[in-house]
């Protein structure tokens, strides 16, 4: 089995992990100052949450539209392009007599510059690490990014506090900058991807987007592997009914903090399990552990106390820590000049069916009651793990020699 002194002893992979956590920590607290910022001008709630929220939305496009770029360019130069891209316009940004909508607009392009980023990065990853290293690698991203992601709002009230919003989206842009060098002098120049098995290259943007897209919904092993990303969609319910759900089993506001950070501490534990099986068990596991990641969610019926109800959702994080050994095999299953284009469209699906799943839990606890809500999430997630598990295993059998 690969080990983890095996997966840091190679350079390009711990340029990828300090680009990363340069960057993702840099986000999280650009996110808090982008908050502040747009509150301090214009003291309205609904101005701030709506900006914040447009921090997620462009991914939803910018995916499928924007991940193949690192199909048809070299990819350290897209991971290049994209960083230097957002540190400029993040520190536009900060200009203190831009008006709103410009911010705005800024943010939408900042967000959307990551996709084709972020598929770099993940298709380096798998020609940097082979076989085993790979699973490794990853799990350390994976992890990594939700730490930072966790450092990054910790940090970033304090950052705010001593620098003020705009000189800590300056900040943020130096990040970017950071992340930027190491890449360029840590990551191997490698040529374009964009050739196909019998030689010819990559066509047009639209027809090779339409490509990537035909070859993940035709082809039944990554068209069940994304299934079973999106029932995430179900049990993520956790995190925009752990307050109201808090509530109303009496918990305070120090039990919402309890409760949300159950889950991801859950999922860092699964993943270093998960990611020291064997890799016929970890393939054979990915449908019950997507079943087992919303089980908890059931027994939120009835109301246990704080306690109860944090290990419950711990257990659900632990579960869904199938995503590490699945989008590890969607990855290494894809040819590598489809790989960015294919990863840009799994991670819209996740992101698409994480977003409805919340916003859609949320309209319905109005008039149910969260703890119900979620019940009704839990058992959804079932139905649709059962199934999306079933359609992974024929998959899989079929694709087995003999």
């Amino acid at each position: 089995m690969a080990t983890y002194r095996q997966v840091f002893g190679r350079p390009e992979f711990r340029a990828l992990f300090a680009s990363m956590v340069v960057s993702v920590a840099g986000d999280q607290f650009a996110r808090v100052a982008l908050s502040l910022l747009v509150f301090d001008r214009t003291r309205s709630a609904g101005w701030t949450a709506g900006v914040y929220a447009l921090t997620y939305v462009p991914s939803i496009f910018a995916g499928p539209l924007l991940s193949g770029l690192a199909d048809r360019w070299p990819r350290r130069r897209v991971m290049v392009a994209a960083d230097l891209l957002r540190a400029g316009l993040v520190t536009v940004m900060a200009i203190p007599a831009l008006p709103l909508p410009a911010v705005a607009a800024l943010l939408v392009v900042v967000q959307a510059a990551g996709a084709p980023g972020n598929a770099a990065r993940a298709a380096t990853a798998a020609a940097v690490l082979p076989g085993e290293e790979f699973l490794l690698g990853k799990g350390v991203l994976d992890t990594v990014v939700q730490l930072a992601q966790v450092a990054g709002f910790a940090t970033g009230g304090t950052l705010v506090a001593f620098l003020g919003p705009g000189q800590a989206l300056v900040a943020d842009g130096v990040t970017f900058v950071v992340s930027a060098v190491v890449v360029r002098f840590g990551i191997r120049a490698r040529p374009a991807p964009g050739v196909v098995g019998d030689g010819t290259r990559l066509g047009r943007w639209w027809a090779d987007l339409r490509a990537g897209t035909v070859l993940v919904v035709r082809t039944p092993r990554l068209r069940s592997l994304v299934g079973l990303a999106c029932v995430a969609g179900f049990y993520v319910t956790v995190e925009g009914l752990a307050a109201p759900y808090a509530e109303s089993i009496g918990g305070s506001a120090q039990a919402v903090g309890v409760l949300l950070a159950a889950s991801p501490a859950g999922t860092v534990l699964g993943m270093l399990i998960v990611s020291r099986l064997p890799s016929p068990v970890r393939m054979r596991l990915l449908g019950p552990l997507a079943v087992a990641a919303s089980v908890p969610l059931v027994v939120c019926a009835i109301q246990p106390g704080l306690v109860v109800t944090a290990v419950l959702w711990g257990l659900s994080g632990m579960a869904s820590a199938y995503h590490l050994p699945a989008s590890a095999a969607f990855t290494l299953a894809v040819p590598d000049h489809r790989r960015a284009q294919a990863y840009g469209l799994a991670a819209t699906a996740l992101t698409t069916s994480q977003g409805a799943g919340i916003a859609l839990a949320g309209l319905a606890a109005t008039a149910a009651g969260p703890s119900t809500v979620l019940a009704v999430a839990g058992v959804l997630g079932v139905l649709t793990a059962i199934a999306a598990g079933a359609a992974w295993n024929r998959a899989r059998r079929a694709a087995e020699p003999g």
